[in-house]
């Protein structure tokens, strides 16, 4: 039995990196996903659907790391969440 795994390294462009909003936002999606998601930057792997997790990274702008994602939705996982990244996770709506 083999599982789907899939990868891909991102960089952090967001100019205030992985702060609590973008944190926030990547868990979200990472969430709707049945794969397991990892962020793996230097010697920490983490669970990119955990918040607190994401948070401990501290991924500034310019961090590069691994995206991994295992599971039966692992290549739409990492795509998604990759575009996000590189979108610099933009506001939806100003209140």
């Amino acid at each position: 039995m083999s599982e789907n795994k899939h990868s891909a390294t991102v960089v952090i462009c967001n100019p205030m990196g992985l702060h609590m909003r973008p944190a926030y936002l990547f868990a979200e999606a990472a969430s709707k996903f049945r794969s397991h998601i990892e962020l793996v930057k230097d010697d920490l792997r983490i669970d990119g659907k955990s918040v607190l997790s994401i948070m401990t990274l501290g991924a500034t702008q310019g961090t590069q790391m691994a995206l991994e994602a295992t599971g039966p939705d692992a290549h739409d996982a990492v795509n998604t969440l990759a575009a996000l990244i590189a979108s610099g996770f933009p506001r939806e709506t100003e209140d």
